[in-house]
């Protein structure tokens, strides 16, 4: 044996390695639907990830966001239904309604290749996006379900749906009239329900009933009542002599753990960055910031997208209209922003590294 090489080291050592054929993970071959999202997902600043575990599982899922996929995975094996995970995945990073379109007709292809006299389940879950806009990548994900209708009908798929964050409400409305409109059994529950109740729920583990959906008044039922007892009014017998007012005890600033050997870089009225990935909505929301913050220059000074061109986009400073460069990478990002300090991560370490 000369060497060991770790595939997940390629990102910091490939130059040096060369080409090289890795074997296909858990000693299988890749299935060509794996191949097509791996190549879908190097062709965004999204991410797009999907492994088959068991192909024939009567349990798919499609959960946004890389935490929120594990959560999901996690609480589905607790439940004891391990066995029929039929994937583990996740698409997240804000990705487009047709890269979302694209995924969720590769999952629903596989879903209804094979039948299960019981039926299938297919869960759309997620925690609450911080700026992936929700009913963007729904319109994606409802125009493969109405594209594949026919087949989740034949295989008796029911859908259950959990998510939150910017511009749900429109994308649950738009999955209520999918419902309506292709006749689909379609659950819909948004922030109100806990992020994986979907998963008992789906699973005959839990009642129905007992979660409301989104648009259902009931579940302002659910919430617990206030009580109606008023605080008891504290005496001067309830408190000890020597205790003092919050205002009287010595603040104590906590240190971090990596203030030992690290310095912070904190964001002043003078810091400028540049944004890796392409968020124009999050990145329209610090101008926005700083605007009203009164800087008189915007905080972010260019953005870094390796998969276009150089190019400028339209972002707005308070009225005015403004062009903010966008190239492909870090180096000349940097070179042609010299004042830029701090650099806001929207992609994986990889992508950054490389």
């Amino acid at each position: 044996l000369a060497a060991k090489i770790d595939e997940t080291a390629a990102f910091l050592n490939s130059n040096d390695w060369g080409h090289l054929d890795f074997p296909a993970p858990f000693g299988r071959q890749e299935f060509p639907e794996e191949a097509y999202v791996r190549e879908l997902d190097s062709k965004t600043g999204a991410s797009l990830k999907l492994t088959i575990l068991n192909h024939a599982g009567r349990i798919w899922t499609m959960v946004a966001g890389g935490g929120a996929s594990v959560v999901y995975a996690d609480t589905i094996s607790d439940l004891g239904y391990g066995h029929e995970l039929a994937n583990y995945g996740e698409y997240s990073g804000a990705p487009s309604t047709e890269h979302t379109f694209e995924y969720a007709k590769t999952l629903i292809g596989l879903m209804t290749r094979e039948r299960d006299p019981r039926g299938k389940i297919f869960i759309i879950g997620g925690g609450i996006a911080n700026f992936t806009d929700v009913a963007a990548t729904f319109e994606g994900l409802i125009k493969a379900i109405v594209t594949f209708q026919d087949d989740l009908k034949l295989h008796h798929v029911k859908i259950w749906v959990r998510r939150a964050g910017p511009n749900y409400q429109e994308g649950l409305r738009m999955m209520r009239e999918c419902a309506a409109s292709t006749g689909l059994e379609i659950h819909i529950y948004g922030p109100e329900t806990h992020a994986t109740a979907v998963v008992p729920l789906a699973l005959g583990l839990a009642k129905v009933e007992d979660f409301p959906e989104f648009d259902d008044p009931a579940h302002q039922g659910k919430m617990p009542a206030a009580s109606s007892k008023r605080p008891a009014k504290r005496t001067k017998t309830d408190a000890d002599d020597g205790d003092k007012k919050p205002s009287a005890l010595p603040l104590q600033p906590q240190i971090a753990d990596h203030e030992a050997d690290h310095n912070v870089e904190n964001f002043t009225a003078l810091t400028r960055c540049v944004v890796y990935g392409l968020q124009n909505r999050a990145v329209q929301g610090m101008l926005d910031f700083d605007f009203m913050c009164k800087r008189k220059k915007p905080s972010v000074a260019a953005m870094v997208f390796p998969f276009s061109p150089n190019h400028y986009v339209k972002f707005y400073w308070g009225t005015d209209e403004i062009m903010i460069p966008v190239y492909q990478t870090m180096k000349e990002a940097f070179e042609k922003c010299p004042e830029v300090t701090v650099c806001v991560n929207f992609a994986s370490f990889r992508s950054v590294y490389s």
